[in-house]
């Protein structure tokens, strides 16, 4: 069983990799990538798992709009896979776990930029997400 917070990290990685595939023109079968970063078959991969990935990367352009509206100095296809992967994440996790505390996703984002980032990044993905949730 796989805590809420390892969750929220393969959740991002998979956003991450599609990301990247995408970025280099390259077919890919997203259960496949969800289970090569998740290490279980695909139907043992947890519903809310492939819920906030399906819909991030489904919906990307949409939420792209919303960041961007709230970012306008920057450029969010200028900004680097993991934080896309990031503010996807957490942006969708907002709209499919609508009971969770804003907060909370803007912890989470946090402690991943801190953890996958460059040392100062986390102010920037903080500052976004309180913006945008």
């Amino acid at each position: 069983m796989i805590s809420r917070n390892q969750e929220h990290e393969l959740i991002m990685i998979s956003i991450y990799d599609a990301l990247i595939y995408s970025e280099m023109d390259e077919v890919f079968s997203l259960e496949e990538v969800m289970e090569g970063v998740y290490k279980l078959p695909y139907a043992e991969i947890p519903l809310f798992s492939k819920e906030v990935v399906i819909k991030s990367l489904t919906n990307v352009n949409e939420i792209k709009e919303i960041y961007q509206k709230n970012m306008p100095k920057w450029k969010f296809d200028r900004l680097n896979a993991l934080e896309r992967a990031i503010l996807l994440m957490s942006y969708t996790n907002a709209k499919v776990d609508e009971k969770a505390d804003k907060r909370v996703i803007i912890d989470v984002a946090i402690r991943l930029a801190k953890k996958y980032l460059d040392e100062k990044d986390y102010k920037f993905v903080n500052a976004i997400l309180d913006n945008t949730l």
